[in-house]
Order: structure tokens, then sequence, then C-alpha cells
């Protein structure tokens, strides 16, 4: 499928921003696969990542078409562009947090290391389980933190655990992105008191 022309992104945005369901359709139906395909070619990610993306994406222009500022530029370009920083906000991530698993996993196999020290970072570990096993958290929610901190990163496997099987595929990813975006405030705030309160 081509691209929209630029008078026809500028009618597809026109009806967004009046809210009609059939636009999004249309431009999800339009715009997803180029994007996905530009996303891949330009930072070289997964298909999986690039889709994701551009689903994450579709989903905050549909939900705030406002931002979007038709004088400033085309709309594939402006959401390509977003989808590619999302992409390369994900690799970023996951090279952290690679590293600081490379880093922490050559400090426990020190040779030298001081085993009352492994000790205190397993019973910390232990501590802040333990924490979130007391926490409000519900069982579902729990079962999708446990993906988070593995670093999960498939809509499929959070959908099961939130019991979304049936819905239509747009609406899991936004009930997918609604649960992980609260989660994860709930985690930066379970932070602060576990590590806020250490005297």
């Amino acid at each position: 499928m081509e691209n929209p022309t630029r008078d026809e992104e500028i009618a597809l945005h026109a009806r967004i921003l009046q809210r009609e369901s059939v636009a999004t359709a249309e431009a999800f139906a339009a715009l997803a696969d180029p994007i996905i395909g530009a996303v891949k070619r330009a930072r070289g990610c997964t298909y999986e990542d690039a889709r994701d993306a551009t689903i994450d994406v579709l989903l905050d222009y549909f939900e705030a078409p406002e931002r979007f500022d038709p004088q400033r530029g085309r709309l594939f370009s402006y959401l390509t562009q977003s989808a590619k920083n999302t992409v390369t906000d994900w690799q970023r991530s996951a090279t952290r947090r690679q590293m600081r698993e490379e880093k922490f996993g050559a400090l426990v196999e020190l040779p030298g290391w001081s085993p009352k020290v492994s000790l205190e970072q397993s019973a910390e570990v232990k501590r802040i389980v333990e924490r979130i096993e007391k926490s409000d958290l519900c069982r579902v929610d729990r079962a999708f933190l446990g993906l988070v901190l593995q670093g999960e990163r498939s809509t499929q496997e959070f959908a099961e655990v939130l019991g979304l099987g049936a819905l239509p595929a747009a609406d899991i990813q936004r009930e997918v992105k609604r649960n992980r975006d609260r989660i994860m405030k709930w985690l930066v705030r379970f932070g602060r008191e576990v590590f806020g309160d250490e005297s």
C-alpha cells in the first residue's frame, strides 16, 4: 500500500481530530506497515520492536492528535520519527541493563569477593521481594510486574497475564500500554519507599 499524499494526510488528520473511529482504522491500515518498515531499516531492530514502537506511537497519536502540527511537516514523517525515537530509547535501556548485569556478574564472580558481601546482597534482594509480596499489588499486577522486571517485551505475554485474549489487537495494545505505565509509576513510588526510608 502506498503512503498517503500530503493532502490525504491532512484530510485524515482532520477526521482523527474529530474522533472518527473509521479514520483511526484507516490511518492504522495506511501507515502502520510503512512506519514499521522505515523504523526497522533505520534502527536495525527486530520486526517485533519496530511493530511495538509503531503501535505505541499510533495509539498515542490517536489519543492526542492535537500534538501533531500539519504546518510543521508530514504526518508519516512525524509518526516515523517518534517510533524511531521509541526504539532508540528501548535499545539504550537494554544496553544499560545488559551493562549492569555484566558488571554485577563480574563482581559476583571475582575470586576474592567477600562471602559476607554476597550474603548481604542476597538478603537485600530477598527483603525487596518480601516488600513487593506484602505490598498492595494484586496477583495479576504482581505477575505483570514480574514480566516487566524480567525485561519481557512481548505484548502477547502481557496480554495473557491481563486476560485480554478476546479483545481486538489495537485494544490489547492500548490496555497493555496503560497497565505498563501504571505499574511503572507504582514501581517508582515503591522504590522511593524502599530506598527512601533507609537510615
